[in-house]
């Protein structure tokens, strides 16, 4: 029971200097994606926090380095598992700590009435200004998440290949192939989450535009609904990925005998 406590102490103590860490680094201008612009919270600290911390969890976690398809695809899954608004301001720095994998995902708010309140608090000029935030945002998902699909489909073309010469070669040592198969599961893993705060997304605008006009209709509400249902028909082919089917479902399994790898991010 001690150990388990300490262990626990040190999670938690980790977890809050990371978490220090990247409010110093968010107070950087940011760049592309809305990340911050590189520095050495974000591109060195924290990414080693988050890999010790995902093998705390029991989770996989490759220290294979990462292509450049598997680098983009991570910038751009930042802003779709980010809150939405930038005034929900606890919930972003949540979710900048499970994007790091320095927190699990089950840590990010699963509150659909959270967006609207960041976006009704602040001042506006009118009400069209909040209808016309709310097209911005599921306009900007909408391009997002098909640039996310065609990243996605070539991470899972290059990680078939990954396995098929893990099979095939009798020249990869047997210390490569733990963290081969481990990052394949990332890669899954992440596709898999981006889906899941893409919907969940969709399901905190459809409560805004609902709630919004209620509060004050206005004319602007037709161009928010349009925008809401063009983001629901991207999100089905975005997601609809042909995957290799690491955690079970679609796809190819992993091999005869091997048991299956945990990753939660």
């Amino acid at each position: 029971m001690r150990k388990t406590g300490s262990h626990c102490f040190a999670s938690h103590s980790v977890a809050i200097a990371a978490l220090s860490c990247l409010l110093l680094a968010g107070c950087s201008t940011t760049g592309d994606l809305g990340r911050p612009r590189p520095n050495i919270f974000a591109d060195q600290i924290a990414p080693m926090i988050g890999e010790w911390s995902a093998r705390f969890r029991g989770e996989a976690s490759s220290w294979f380095h990462l292509t450049d398809d598997e680098e983009r695809l991570r910038d751009r899954a930042w802003r779709l598992v980010l809150p939405a608004h930038e005034r929900s301001d606890f919930d972003r720095e949540v979710s900048k700590l499970a994007h790091a994998r320095i927190l699990p995902v089950e840590a990010q708010s699963n509150d659909v009435s959270a967006y609207h309140r960041a976006l009704t608090s602040g001042a506006f000029a009118s009400q069209a200004s909040r209808y016309n935030r709310l097209s911005e945002d599921a306009n900007g998902d909408r391009l997002l998440l098909g640039q996310f699909r065609a990243n996605a489909l070539r991470v899972i073309n290059a990680d078939r290949a990954r396995l098929r010469t893990l099979d095939a070669s009798q020249e990869v040592p047997p210390e490569q192939r733990d963290p081969a198969w481990q990052r394949v599961v990332e890669n899954e893993g992440l596709m898999l989450w981006v889906c899941e705060r893409a919907r969940f997304r969709l399901k905190s605008y459809r409560f805004s535009l609902d709630n919004l006009m209620v509060e004050m209709p206005s004319r602007e509400a037709v161009r928010a609904e349009r925008a809401i249902m063009a983001l629901e028909s991207e999100l089905g082919p975005a997601c609809n990925l042909p995957l290799i089917g690491v955690f079970g479902g679609k796809g190819e399994g992993a091999p005869a005998g091997r048991g299956p790898v945990v990753y939660k991010g």
